[in-house]
């Protein structure tokens, strides 16, 4: 682990976690490049404006899951690559049914350059604690479509309010977030905001 970097676990003690691109549940299909070990990485500044999003997201009964925070570069290299192949459908239906594998990128969801990258971005939802159930958001993690955008419209009411309950609560802790992912926020005073690192999560 470079030096200012923390498995977030370690510092946000209850939190719970899902490091999809380390399993074989997520977009590409298969575990990704750089993602070793089912963990959440990223900044100690991350880690500690964390904490207060916790917090927050106590105070109102909720948890909070992670399911990306640091990513290495030589996982975006893999999804480029992978978003460059041809179209097998084997997660299509799941992931993106309504845009081409090769629309990705152009379309917002896949960066060729990610804050992710940077260390102090992270993928998000909540969870209630008295039972343990995720939260109704309207549509899962990585689904490349209009309905994970903030704006979306034909989502039912209480998923949009649950959307809000989770900005308020990030905004609130210090990030910002991402109009086309309902989950993805990044620090808004992020310590190594022009530096794109490359360990892997080990």
């Amino acid at each position: 682990m470079d030096k200012g970097f923390v498995f977030l676990d370690e510092m946000l003690h209850g939190v719970r976690w899902d490091a999809k691109y380390a399993t074989w549940d997520n977009f590409t299909g298969k575990p990704v490049d750089g993602y070793e070990v089912n963990r959440i990485a990223g900044t100690y500044s991350l880690a500690l404006a964390l904490l207060e999003a916790q917090k927050q997201a106590a105070d109102l009964g909720y948890g909070l899951l992670l399911w990306d925070g640091y990513r290495p570069k030589r996982a975006v290299d893999c999804f480029m690559h992978w978003a460059g192949q041809p179209e097998d459908n084997l997660t299509k239906e799941r992931y993106y049914p309504n845009i081409e594998r090769a629309e990705m990128v152009a379309k917002g969801y896949v960066a060729r350059q990610s804050s992710h990258s940077r260390g102090s971005a992270v993928d998000l939802t909540l969870y209630y604690l008295d039972t343990g159930t995720l939260v109704s958001m309207g549509g899962g993690f990585d689904f490349m479509d209009e309905r994970s955008h903030h704006a979306a419209i034909g989502i039912a009411d209480m998923e949009a309010k649950n959307r809000g309950y989770l900005c308020s609560i990030m905004e609130n802790s210090g990030f910002e977030s991402y109009s086309f992912e309902w989950w993805h926020y990044v620090l808004r005073n992020e310590p190594y905001p022009n530096s794109y690192f490359d360990f892997p999560v080990a």
